[in-house]
């Protein structure tokens, strides 16, 4: 099962399920804007996204990654607006029968999300000054 969401204000996580017996492998992962982009401190990030297109991406990598890694569940939230320093800008969770899949899964998915789905981050430092803010890194 897929569930991915866009949404403008703080992320409410997904719970976890201790009913799953099929599973056993829960990865949880928090992207939290930190202090520092770019050798500047900023006061927050402004994400910014293709409405419409962002969503449809975001589902259809999460559904090429639960057939290529045999993971159960991938479900995502992704926030937009405005998010301050320390808070989540990005929760996933994916439930697999091993940890091998999950790892690899949540690693493949986070990839393909900042490559190919329509949202732009945006540092705004100190001075106000906004800029556009690469991940180059994996």
């Amino acid at each position: 099962m897929v569930k991915v969401e866009i949404v403008n204000g703080r992320i409410i996580p997904f719970p976890t399920d201790n009913d799953r017996t099929d599973e056993g492998s829960e990865l949880t992962f928090n992207g939290r804007v930190r202090l520092i982009e770019d050798d500047r401190e900023i006061t927050h990030l402004e994400y910014e996204y293709y409405d419409g297109m962002a969503e449809k991406e975001l589902r259809k990598i999460a559904e090429e990654t639960i057939k290529k890694y045999s993971v159960h569940d991938l479900f995502c939230k992704h926030r937009v607006g405005k998010v301050e320093v320390g808070q989540v800008s990005l929760h996933v969770v994916i439930w697999s029968k091993h940890r091998k899949e999950g790892i690899d899964a949540m690693t493949h998915f986070i990839s393909e999300l900042k490559h190919k789905v329509p949202i732009w981050k945006w540092a705004i430092h100190q001075d106000g000054t906004k800029i556009p803010s690469d991940c180059t890194h994996q």
